[in-house]
């Protein structure tokens, strides 16, 4: 779904997306019944180490006639139903993939969209109990929820957020500034990172509401204990102008593009293998993408 769907995303479509209108409608039941659905990785990246930090985990679906379909193909609309099927595809996917990368060497801290509805339809704890990585390295799976979404029973999601944390589960509030929540709310929910919404990171070099806003929200997360991840980053100077303002993390279509399991995996490979320049500043390490060194 579109980063303004009612819904939620797993996830959005780049910005350079070409997703034809007027396809068949693609409902998910039958995309998991037949193995479309793809689990798709967009590097996260430490802005101050210049380096990867993890990933988030998007959904896509390969269709043997439509070919690839981006999310507003087939998640606007979609049930509650459908929706969970979809979260609980995607968790126990990116457990799985999780293994793969630290096989390679990669030890990420991946994140997954959710609906708020799915903290309260599906076991999220039970699930993770039972299917994450058996080893002491594993970092957790981080879940991201919308504000407008999340902030609706406050108390609800803090409760859920409490007994998620027990099984290495956080919560990120995301597209931070959409909606509009009190600071009080926020103040009453444990939450690991707060995500800028890429509607502020866009033009926050030039724009100065734009700036303030992010400003704003990456001084709240600090305050809060949490960090700030910038989305949507899509220009060197917004990269420049966010780092000035504290900003902890970042992931955009200037950095890397979504991609399938394979081609990310390949890519940290061949970063991992490819000398960085010596005198690199953090524009050019950035824009590689700086994926190659692992923190």
């Amino acid at each position: 779904m579109t980063a303004r769907d009612p819904n939620h995303e797993l996830h959005r479509a780049p910005a350079d997306s070409t997703a034809a209108a007027g396809r068949p409608r693609i409902a998910i039941g039958e995309a998991l019944r037949n193995n479309w659905l793809e689990i798709w990785y967009q590097p996260k990246i430490d802005l101050k180490r210049k380096c990867l930090a993890g990933a988030e985990a998007l959904a896509r679906i390969r269709h043997p006639v439509e070919g690839l379909l981006w999310p507003e193909s087939f998640l606007p609309g979609v049930d509650e139903n459908s929706l969970a099927l979809l979260t609980e595809h995607a968790l126990l996917a990116t457990l799985r993939n999780w293994t793969t990368f630290a096989d390679a060497g990669f030890n990420l801290h991946l994140a997954i969209n959710i609906p708020s509805s799915a903290l309260v339809k599906l076991p999220l704890a039970e699930l993770v109990d039972q299917h994450r990585p058996k080893v002491e390295s594993w970092p957790g799976l981080i879940l991201e929820v919308k504000e407008d979404q999340i902030v609706r029973d406050i108390v609800q999601a803090q409760k859920i957020a409490v007994q998620l944390k027990a099984s290495g589960i956080t919560i990120a509030i995301d597209d931070f500034g959409a909606g509009y929540s009190s600071f009080s709310s926020l103040r009453d929910l444990p939450f690991a990172e707060l995500k800028l919404d890429g509607s502020f990171v866009k033009n926050c070099a030039t724009d100065a509401t734009n700036a303030a806003i992010c400003q704003t929200a990456i001084d709240l997360a600090h305050r809060f204990g949490s960090v700030a991840v910038a989305e949507g980053i899509e220009s060197m100077a917004d990269l420049q102008a966010l780092l000035v303002m504290g900003c902890d993390f970042g992931q955009g279509m200037l950095v890397a593009p979504p991609m399938p399991r394979d081609r990310f995996l390949d890519l940290l490979r061949q970063r991992m293998n490819k000398p960085q320049p010596k005198q690199a500043g953090a524009a050019a390490e950035m824009a590689a993408p700086a994926v190659g060194r692992v923190a």
